[in-house]
């Protein structure tokens, strides 16, 4: 069970969590997108960028997590 003072840690911790994963991926995605119309090769960059996107958000979110859980140990 958590303790009342944690409780809005953890909610903060999951809405920053959604936030960074939401907004890397989708500047990923864009910044493809952009690319591949500028070269005018569809999709092929767009999921790349996608792709760099979700694992730039990933990384971000085990970075997150692990100083997050440091605090508390």
């Amino acid at each position: 069970m958590t303790e009342p003072g944690q409780a809005g840690a953890y909610l903060a911790l999951f809405s920053e969590i959604g936030f960074v994963l939401l907004v890397a991926t989708l500047l990923g995605a864009l910044g493809g997108y952009w690319i591949d119309k500028q070269l005018g090769s569809l999709p092929i960059l767009t999921i790349v960028g996608f792709l760099a996107g979700a694992a730039i958000g990933a990384r971000a979110m085990y970075r997150l997590v692990t100083r997050f859980l440091a605090r508390f140990d």
